[in-house]
Order: structure tokens, then sequence, then C-alpha cells
């Protein structure tokens, strides 16, 4: 990869990327090089974040409140403490403090962990089976506000630690807090709705002001995407993406697995594009922890040992679990003290002995996952993919490791970790993305269209099976029902394509065009040409509503009348949207006097999507 080019803004500015993740939270930011700042303070001189003319380091925040170890960690756990309420009395390494658990239990504190889960989308094959296993939320919070309350705790330590590091005080801080750009990490699968969700929460959480530059201060990136940042970075290895071949991305974390798989764009080493639509799974390490619950709440039903199912659990997830790598040796979980004892059920000495089988099988849903997507991914793939990279806070697994590459090798791929900080990648990567934006095009993961009025064809078998058309203001006769397609499924899609379809109203009063909306829906079937909403019916889902305000043209319409003397109006315009971008962009687009004119297209998500 070329060496990153020094920053050319008229004026400082600090970035900051939040990853928060189901399990585990982390930030970094852009920083100047350690020797630059030091002459900078040397001289006097309050030094920012980022200067024009120097080249930008990405920096994590290794220092949150209660961490045993300064710098020992570049994540916190993803948990709020709240009493009752509703306040927010502790977060992330607070929560794990002795003295915190004691008051938590005394006064009777609610614990909220994997709240980003309630954030996933609803629509077909989004794993709503998954719905019972996550943790409640506080009774007057929904998922956004609780989103907002972690995002404000991240962004209060992440000041904290800038003032300290960089010997900065309030009068620096104000002189940017303005301007702070901020780059939200999320799963692969999900879309604008979820988006549209965090960046309410960043406003109700005050990182930016709720109006159109303080929103814009916000953007997205796929933690897919942001792994690959990561893993060029980190350096990947010579030859990955040799002979036109690409490189396929495991972001394995605690909550969501997703893959995604890249190659170089054409004629450049340094620009990228998404070679196969990228996938999310709900099989992320929190299910290997849920599936060793199930087995020990079975293991131990008839024991009295069965009121500590909670602690062995926890005892799993934090050591048996990362500990893990020979199914053929016992495994063993500590929770009692020496006196606790049940040989009935393998207790002895205050631990539960397992069998290294038993262990591997909490595993087994994951790793057959993994191994499926990524034979899909190969498959599907426009380039031939020959190396598998593993990162994300499940990565650390050797079990997972060992597995995948052993499955991997016999479809000929070779299975690559990076050498560091496998956990931080999704941060890190995201403010690379936001620095050195390397990926260019991406694949569509569904089929994008609307719901419309076709006109009658009496040769079209399937017009004629349809018993519903009508006769339109102009004389057409119309059959309802039918898919407009915009964007096929697995389409490449770079950033400044545009894909425009053309519409038309038609109107016996023109205030009605003031306020024009339509649904762009999403087919998630498997039919290659969807054409009719009513077959395969349940695999069709709307993505967003795309309002637009019509009254521009209506100044240029002529009356036209109907075969019946009627007066009425027609406007022909079209819509145009880009899906190349990490968030949708819409534009209405029409002709007046031969002169194309265009205006944005308000996008409105239903939070219940």
């Amino acid at each position: 990869m070329q060496p990153r080019s020094p920053y050319t803004g008229p004026r400082r500015k600090l970035v900051l990327a939040f990853d928060v993740g189901t399990t585990y939270s982390g930030v970094s930011y852009r920083n100047v090089p350690s020797s630059l700042r030091q002459i900078l303070i040397n001289s006097s001189y309050v030094p920012s974040i980022l200067d024009p003319g120097l080249v930008p380091e990405i920096r994590g925040v290794t220092r949150f409140p209660a961490q045993e170890r300064v710098g020992g960690d570049c994540k916190i756990p993803s948990i709020l403490y709240y009493d009752q309420y509703d306040v927010v009395r502790a977060a992330g390494a607070e929560t794990l403090l002795g003295s915190v658990l004691a008051q938590k239990e005394e006064e009777q504190w609610f614990s909220c962990q994997w709240f980003k889960l309630h954030l996933r989308p609803r629509t077909p094959g989004s794993m709503e089976e998954i719905r019972d296993t996550i943790p409640a939320l506080p009774e007057s919070k929904n998922a956004v506000e609780v989103f907002a309350d972690f995002l404000h705790y991240l962004f209060h330590c992440s000041r904290t630690y800038i003032e300290e590091m960089h010997g900065v005080g309030d009068n620096w801080w104000g002189s940017i807090e303005d301007t702070i750009e901020f780059v939200l990490s999320h799963p692969n699968g999900w879309e604008g709705a979820q988006q549209e969700q965090m960046r309410r929460a960043t406003v109700l959480a005050g990182l930016v002001p709720n109006d159109e530059a303080g929103q814009a201060r916000v953007s997205f990136v796929t933690e897919g995407e942001a792994s690959l940042h990561f893993c060029i970075q980190s350096g990947l290895p010579a030859g990955a993406m040799k002979d036109n071949s690409g490189v396929l991305i495991v972001d394995a974390g605690g909550g969501t697995i997703d893959l995604s798989a890249y190659g170089c764009a054409s004629g450049s080493a340094d620009t990228f594009q998404e070679i196969a639509p990228p996938q999310c799974h709900f099989k992320g390490s929190i299910f290997v922890t849920f599936n060793a619950r199930t087995y020990l709440d079975a293991h131990l039903r008839n024991s009295k040992y069965l009121e500590d199912v909670p602690q062995m659990a926890d005892s799993f997830d934090k050591t048996t679990k990362l500990l893990f790598r020979n199914k053929h040796e016992p495994q063993y979980i500590r929770f009692g003290n020496l006196r606790d004892k049940d040989l009935a059920v393998g207790i002895r000495s205050g631990q539960l002995k397992l069998s290294g089988s038993d262990v591997a099988s909490f595993f087994e849903p994951s790793v057959n996952c993994i191994v499926d997507a990524i034979a899909e991914q190969s498959q599907k793939a426009r380039k031939p993919i020959n190396s598998v990279f593993l990162v994300g806070g499940f990565a650390a697994s050797n079990w997972l490791f060992a597995e995948l590459k052993e499955a991997c090798t016999q479809m000929g791929l070779s299975v690559l970790r990076p050498d560091s900080h496998v956990n931080k990648a999704v941060a890190d990567g995201a403010l690379s993305f936001y620095l050195d934006h390397s990926v260019r095009s991406r694949v569509s993961r569904f089929t994008y269209g609307t719901d419309c009025n076709t006109f009658y064809d009496g040769n079209d078998v399937e017009h004629l099976q349809r018993f519903t058309s009508f006769t339109a203001l102009d004389g057409s006769r119309q059959i309802p029902g039918a898919f407009d397609v915009i964007l096929p499924k697995n389409t490449q899609t770079s950033e400044t394509k545009e894909f425009r379809r053309g519409y038309s109203q038609q109107t016996v009063s023109l205030s009605t065009l003031s306020q024009v909306a339509f649904n762009l829906d999403c087919y998630r079937g498997e039919l290659a040409s969807p054409r009719w909403r009513d077959i395969d019916a349940g695999m069709y889902s709307t993505l967003c509503t795309i309002e637009v305000d019509l009254s521009k043209l209506a100044h240029s319409l002529g009356p036209r009348q109907t075969k019946d003397g009627r007066v009425y109006y027609k406007v022909i315009y079209e819509i145009v949207l880009l899906f190349g971008l990490t968030e949708l962009k819409a534009q209405l687009c029409w002709q007046e006097n031969g002169v194309l004119k265009r205006t944005p297209a308000k996008l409105i998500y239903d939070p219940a999507s």
C-alpha cells in the first residue's frame, strides 16, 4: 500500500471511529506523528490531532475508567448498569469492579448487555429466532436510547484520554468540538434503517446537533469493509491478490459473523472492489456461550448446582471458551470452592468437568456456518479466492482458527490472522476507511425496485392471468402489483454510478404533487428476475420511503383532457439512486425547457424494518 498522504484540509480536525460491538467496544482516532507532536509541545504550540500538511496516524483509546492496566487493552465490555430511575450508574470496565458489583446487587441496578442486537433488521432472514436469547432493555428505554447512552460514555472517555495523552485543555477542545467527525461501524447485514437509528443515537448522545450539517458529520462503514482496511493497514502478504485473485475477510465478532470478498480494482494496487455480495450471520461467540448454557441447564437439571448455571456460563465465557483447543482432552469450568462436589455430574473441588467433544459441539454451529459461508462466497466471487483473513474478537479462539484452517485447506484456501490486535480491527479499520477510502465499488446483496403499475399487454400470459387492470386518466390500461427492478442482485456498483428509472404521476389537482412518496422495496428471495409482488410475496420488504416534492415541475405542466372531458395533469420524472456508497443516496431528476434539473430526495426509514 502506498504511504498515506498528508492531510490537505484547511483547518485542524478530529475524527473518532466508534466500534460498538455486541460484547466489546473500542475507539480509534487520527493523530499527528509523535515526533512532530513533541516539537509542537516543546515550542509551546497547542497540538492538534490533525493539522494541514501532516500525515495522519491512527491511534486507539487504550485507557478507560477501571481498566487494570494503563494502555493494556483497546476495548471495554459493552455493558451499562442502570439504577431504578434508568440513570446510567456504571459502564464498560467499571461494571467489572467488585465494589460496583456489590452496589449493583444491593441497589438492584439493571444490567444491560448485547443491546446492539436490538437494532438488528426485522426483515426475512434476519434471524428473528434469536429474539428470545437477547437480554431485555430497561423498561423505559428503547434500543436507540441505550445505544446513545453508550456512545455518550465512549465519547466522554475519548475526550479524557485525548486531553491527557496530548496535553490539551478545554480551549483546544472547544476549538474543534463543533467539527468533530464520527465514523460508526455496523454489521454487513444492517441497512439504512439501522444507520438512521445509529445517527439518531449520535444526536441523543450529544455528539452532533439535530440539523443537516450536524448529521452530515456522521458516516458509516460495514464491519467487513472496515476489517479489510485494517488488513491493508496491517500489511496484506505479498501476492495475496496476485494473478487477479481476491481475498475473503471474515470478521468474527461477539454477535455476528461478517464475510466480505475483495479484489484489486483494474489497473490499481491500492484501490479495491467488492467481488461478491457480503454476508452477515448471527453466529458470533456469544452463541457458543449460549449453547454451553443450554447444555449446562440440561446436564444439571436434577442437581443442587442448577442455580449455579449462570455463574458457570460466565466462567465458561471468560476462561474455558478462550482456552479450548483440543476436543480429545477434558475441559473444566471453575465456579465454586473446594467443598463443592457432585461426582454424578462431574463436579469436584469447585469445578465442573466437561468432555472436549461436548465443548467442541458448542462451537460447531458457528464453525459450520462460517465454513458454509466461505464456500458460498468463494463460489459467487467474481475473482478466484485464495486467502481468508480472520479478524474480530472471536478470531482469538485457537479452536475456531484451527477448525477453519482445516476446512479451508480442503477447499484450497489459506487462512491467516493479522499478527496483532485482531479484536480492534473494526475500530482502526473504520478510521482507515475514512482516511484512505480504498474500496470504490460494491456488490448489491439483494434486488431493489418499487411496486408500480405496468401497461397491459394482451399477449403476455402473466397479464392475462391477472384480472385487476384499470384505466388510467390518460386512457391507458394498466395492471397494478408489478415489481419494477432498479438494481438487480449481485450487480457491481461504483460510487459514482447512477441507477435511473423513469416514472410518471397523473393527477386532477396540481396540489397533490407537493409531496409524493413511494416505497423503495427489496426482494431477498432467489428469483432471478422478480416481476410481480404476489409471487414469492414473503421475500419482499420495504427498504425505505422516497419522498419527493414535485411542485417545482407543476408550473411547467399544461392541462390535459380525459376522453370524457375531465382535466388532469401528467408529470414525468426520474428517480436517481446511488447504491455504491456506504449509505444509499437518492435524487429527483427532470427536464425543464430542455435543461436537466436535480434536487435531493428524502429517504424515510421505518425503525421497525
